[in-house]
């Protein structure tokens, strides 16, 4: 955890119907001091839609040379590196030879152009999937933040719905890049 982060801590239930996952997850998040409570529950809806029993959160901002999740076997090997936000192409491109998959979450106002400008590359990695959230939508997930929080992510047709009890975010993800393997 960063010096100075700011620590929240989630209890998340998912429903994922197209997955059939079904779980709770007792979750601490530690919000670096450059990132915005927007950015900070990206990373929990990406926790949400990948989720699964070894799916962690990695340094992220805090270390250049881990993702904001990932899943590593028993050997070590990653099978899953998850990005959110506008990362730098290089550094995908790196993440792509280090995993077996990797996944990112772009948003915010300039995901547009972010991938103008670097999608005749990141198409070209088979093993790399690029969605983009609505402006709207993950500013309004954002406003779910609370220092302990109680979340719920219902996904069902590739749709995700994230609600605290007092608010509903309806999350409707743009994949930009054809979903494919490596392989």
């Amino acid at each position: 955890m960063a010096l100075g982060s700011v620590v929240y801590k989630a209890a998340l239930q998912v429903a994922d119907m197209d997955r059939h996952y079904y779980a709770d997850h007792a979750l601490v998040l530690a919000q670096h001091p450059s990132e915005t409570s927007e950015r900070m529950m990206v990373r929990l809806l990406a926790f949400a839609l990948h989720a699964n029993e070894y799916l962690i959160f990695g340094q992220g901002l805090s270390n250049d040379e881990e993702p904001d999740l990932w899943i590593k076997d028993l050997t070590g090997a990653i099978q899953l590196w998850i990005e959110v936000g506008l990362p730098d192409e290089k550094w995908v491109r790196k993440a792509c030879s280090r995993a077996d998959e990797v996944v990112v979450y772009a948003y915010g106002r300039t995901a547009d152009a972010w991938w103008a400008k670097h999608r005749a590359k990141l198409e070209r990695l088979d093993n790399l999937t690029v969605y983009r959230l609505p402006v709207e939508q993950s500013r309004d997930i954002g406003l779910l933040a609370k220092r302990s929080m109680q979340v719920q992510c219902t996904v069902q047709d590739q749709e995700a719905w994230l609600t605290d009890g007092d608010a509903a975010v309806r999350v409707l993800r743009e994949t930009l890049t054809p979903r494919r393997k490596a392989g």
